[in-house]
């Protein structure tokens, strides 16, 4: 089946669940749009009742009453009339077939269905929008010469639904870089930034979201959509205004209640629709020449209303409208009833509701008054079970499919058959709002309807049992596919997994409250953590899991939710705080409960992320310790996965422990398992162990002699991290390959992937890698001669390392120092600089570095004013020795040259040569690096 099909006068658009009548949207419920699909699928086939059952009350169990109502439902909507016309035929004690011809069409919007942008949250232009033509051209023209609008309005006006539309005028203008944030989703100030940061898919590991999230902007060009920012005004303010300042190329609409009132804000008020003249006499077609009563009139049709209007009518339509000062909500209410009670009943009804006394605030604007007593009419009219369902409704804070609505709201005496016909009612009656997203369809309650029914008391119990039923929806949702979610790779992605956020984060805040439910808040909090850490929600991470292993009585400490939350916790202290002792206790109590429950993976990854952890403070030792428990853990898991990432991890600690062909081994194993799949293991914030174990095999295979392989793995490594779009991973493979290029000697690499990396870096607020970077920037400055410059930065970052407790590659930044300040004849500190760095080497394991320490403790040696050759030549042959120990070719050439250079000058020219042949000889690519060219020079200067 095709993107659209047609029959008679209809259109119907699957992918945005769309009916139209000679191009007129028509209204029609969820599952009766699913039994029209099912049934315009197979035209001219029987569908059995109990097929169509399946297919349209998947996991809900109905029985065939539902289908009929449907059906008739469907008839009506179609206008099916028998012998007339007719779509739709009954096969007695069988089914029902669909008889009318049907005509495949081309999809009926490429433009959207071929668009692959990055930010596509952009919610579906309105078919119900009428009479904003004018409005929705004059912003896009204001917002494209001023770049900074607010749409204001009263609730009700319609400031959504223009601002949504004049996103899709503009889409071509900012070639498919939307980006649409509704605001109301965020329960408190400090959710904004955060929640906007994780939707463009910035990692930001800081407590301070908007340094990173401006900077990301700053060369953007892109349009920006705040809807609904009246409660939390001065947080957009304050955002905006930031944004607006420092990115010239980004566009803001904003729509509010009230202005932002900051510097660059232009003001749109958005007027109620056009109504008639109140003195003119009206006749039937031209209720279609005013907005609001073209309005009134289509949204009756839509309703299921067939009467056909006179001129009487047409004076009652533009009475009502004026009574509802053309607030496109209201109109819409009110012409959702004239199907039932008649265009003068409801006129009739409407008016008593507006006669009564306002019981809000006497300062209320009138046009707030008449949208409130319109609710209030439109929800006594509501049954009884609709009513129920609308007011449980409201526990959801955002979008809500109807599988969690089932599940939530449901409970005797409204079962789930109830529910379904109640969410058709308040959908068709214009009482909740509905929206496809992919296959299906996703519902909420409008901002004014759900603080109307909010204001209605609800018994403290059923308030306490919803409440309840809503946390363990969520708690159930994510313990049975919260591990199946990746790092959501585009904006829609990441804005479903935003709205399932805001549903948690509401039912931590009831589960921890004064009536809440602890035990089930426990095991809530539990279960997301790992989404929060995914969706780099650090804050709220810790203060949940904190919150929550303090809420644990005696007889659940140690158990399963204790063992989640202190290995969530761990990882957020470490990001947010870096590497302190209490991010440690917290890993290391994960790991204490894990092995005495004897849960193998939940182990290994505390394992895991205990070996990052002391990879990043320089404990190499332990953290080789931590690898190999990893890998006996492994064993005993049945899952591949884990015994890949055990090789991983291996490899890893043992390149630094000097072990290099057993390292290379270990990481060559990990990645033929990762060759053309995504990564599985994602530790906590960080990078994948596949990102991982790619840079450092980059590493060893320079370090045993493959320069030419280390470099090209270098940049694969780079392209693959791009390719998953994961900031912190592309961080560190521009970093590791910043790291091999100055090894290898091209400065000019080196430095060009360091200007990439540290503007990437300031964007996602990546504060110890910027420290990197610094330090990178001090060791290129002395290679460039700029000794003293680079010596002072060299200085300062290995400070900044100390406070930061992040210490992964301070020995490189150690010997980098030594080796300026031997430049710079600061003989004495530079001794004590390799002299501590040596002794660190030893006592923290990263071995791999010793044969270089030694190296340039002799250089030292030879550079004093009274050189020492004998102990020099000493420390050359150590660490020649050491190197070939380790099958360290790299260091051993450096070595061999240094030694070599010493030989010949003392006349031993021949024992200098054999040196450095044999060091040479063991390079056998086609390679061009500074260690060999000055090695293969030197050779050339030896007389034959």
């Amino acid at each position: 089946m095709g993107a659209a099909v047609s029959f008679g006068p209809f259109c119907l658009t699957f992918r945005e669940r769309r009916l139209t009548r000679d191009g007129a949207p028509l209204e029609i419920g969820a599952r009766t749009f699913d039994l029209l699909v099912a049934l315009v699928s197979r035209p001219g086939e029987v569908l059995m009742k109990g097929d169509l059952l399946a297919a349209v009350w998947r996991d809900v169990t109905v029985d065939e009453g539902n289908l009929r109502f449907h059906i008739a439902r469907l008839r009506k909507v179609l206008g099916d009339a028998g012998d007339e016309v007719r779509y739709i035929s009954t096969m007695p004690g069988r089914g029902y077939c669909f008889v009318a011809p049907v005509t495949q069409l081309r999809d009926l919007n490429p433009a959207r269905s071929g668009a692959s942008h990055s930010y596509g949250n952009l919610p579906n232009r309105s078919d119900r929008m009428v009479g904003r033509a004018d409005d929705v051209a004059a912003l896009s023209r204001e917002l494209m010469a001023s770049r900074f609008i607010s749409v204001l309005g009263p609730g009700g006006v319609g400031k959504t639904t223009v601002a949504v539309a004049t996103a899709h005028s503009l889409l071509e203008s900012f070639a498919g870089a939307v980006v649409f944030y509704d605001v109301s989703l965020a329960s408190d100030s400090t959710l904004i930034a955060p929640a906007l940061a994780s939707m463009l898919g910035l990692s930001v590991q800081s407590d301070d979201t908007v340094p990173a999230l401006v900077a990301y902007l700053q060369d953007k060009r892109m349009l920006m959509v705040f809807d609904t920012c009246e409660h939390l005004v001065d947080m957009v303010a304050e955002l905006t205004e930031q944004i607006f300042s420092a990115a010239p190329e980004i566009h803001i609409l904003v729509t509010s209640r009230e202005a932002i009132r900051v510097k660059g804000e232009h003001i749109y008020r958005l007027a109620p629709l056009g109504l008639p003249p109140p003195d003119q006499q009206l006749t039937a077609p031209a209720l279609l020449r005013f907005p609001a009563t073209q309005l009134f009139v289509e949204r009756m049709m839509a309703g299921g209303s067939r009467s056909e209007l006179g001129d009487t009518d047409a004076a009652i339509v533009a009475s009502i409208c004026r009574k509802l000062d053309g607030l496109p909500l209201a109109i819409q209410l009110a012409a959702g009833r004239v199907e039932a009670y008649g265009l003068a009943q409801t006129v009739a009804l409407l008016d008593q509701h507006l006669a009564l006394p306002w019981l809000g605030q006497r300062s209320a604007p009138p046009r707030q008054r008449t949208l409130q007593a319109t609710l209030d009419w439109s929800y006594w009219l509501l049954s009884e079970s609709e009513r129920t369902v609308l007011r449980r409704l409201t526990i959801f804070a955002g979008h809500f499919t109807l599988e969690a609505a089932l599940a939530v709201v449901s409970s005797a005496p409204i079962d789930q058959g109830v529910v379904l016909a109640a969410v058709d009612g308040l959908v068709a009656k214009s009482m909740l709002a509905a929206h496809p997203a992919g296959a299906s369809l996703i519902y909420r309650l409008l901002d004014t309807t759900r603080a109307y029914a909010l204001e209605i008391r609800v018994d403290a119990t059923e308030a306490s049992d919803l409440s309840a039923r809503h946390a363990s929806y969520y708690k159930q949702l994510l313990e049975e596919v919260g591990s199946e979610w990746q790092r959501p790779s585009n904006s829609a992605d990441r804005t479903a997994r935003l709205t399932e956020l805001n549903e948690v984060r509401a039912a931590l805040h009831w589960c921890f409250g004064s009536t809440g439910n602890v035990t089930l808040g426990i095991e809530l909090a539990a279960a997301a953590a790992p989404l929060f850490l995914t969706m780099s929600f650090l804050v709220d991470c810790q203060r949940w899991t904190e919150r929550a292993i303090e809420a644990l009585d005696h007889d659940a400490r140690g158990g399963h939710e204790e063992m989640r939350l202190q290995a969530a916790l761990g990882v957020s202290l470490m990001f947010l705080h870096g590497n302190t002792i209490e991010a440690r206790n917290a890993l290391i109590s994960g790991l204490g409960i894990a092995e005495q429950r004897g849960d193998d993976p939940a182990q290994l990854q505390l394992l895991c992320r205990l070996q990052l952890f002391h990879l990043r403070v320089g404990d190499f030792k332990s953290a080789l310790l931590f690898a190999k428990r990893g890998s006996a853990v492994a064993v005993r898991i049945t899952d591949p996965n884990a015994v890949v990432l055990a090789h991983s991890m291996l490899g890893i600690s043992l390149h630094l422990a000097g072990d290099l062909c057993d390292a290379r081994a270990e990481l060559e194993t990990a990645l033929s398992y990762w060759t053309d799949r995504q990564p599985t293991s994602m530790v906590g914030l960080n990078f994948g162990h596949d990102n991982r174990a790619e840079i450092i095999l980059s590493w060893t295979l320079w370090l045993l002699g493959h320069p030419a392989q280390a470099v090209a793995l270098a940049r694969q490594n780079i392209e693959h991290a791009e390719s998953l779009n994961h900031p912190v991973m592309l961080s560190y493979a521009l970093m590791a390959a910043v790291h091999l290029f100055l090894w290898t000697g091209d400065l000019d690499s080196a430095e060009n992937h360091l200007k990439r990396v540290i503007l990437h870096d300031q964007r996602h607020a990546l504060l110890p890698h910027s420290v990197l970077s610094r330090g990178y920037t001090g060791e290129i400055a002395i290679r460039r001669g700029d000794i003293r410059v680079g010596v002072e930065i060299l200085r300062d970052c290995l400070q900044a390392f100390n406070r930061l407790n992040y210490r992964s590659l301070a020995t490189s930044f150690r010997l980098a120092l030594a080796q300026g300040l031997i430049a710079t004849g600061q003989f004495v500190e530079a001794g004590a600089a390799i002299d501590n760095t040596v002794r660190l080497i030893a006592q923290n394991g990263d071995l791999s570095y010793m044969p270089e320490a030694l190296r340039v403790k002799g250089t030292l040696l030879l550079s004093v004013p009274q050189p020492m050759r004998d102990e020099a030549e000493s420390y050359f042959k150590q660490s020649l020795e050491l190197s070939r120990l380790q099958a360290n070719k790299a260091w051993e050439l450096r070595a061999a040259t240094n030694l070599a250079r010493l030989l010949a000058e003392g006349g031993e020219v021949e024992r200098a040569r054999a040196t450095l042949q044999a060091a040479l000889a063991q390079f056998t690519e086609v390679s061009d690096t500074l260690d060999l060219r000055e090695a293969a020079q030197l050779l050339s200067e030896f007389p034959s």
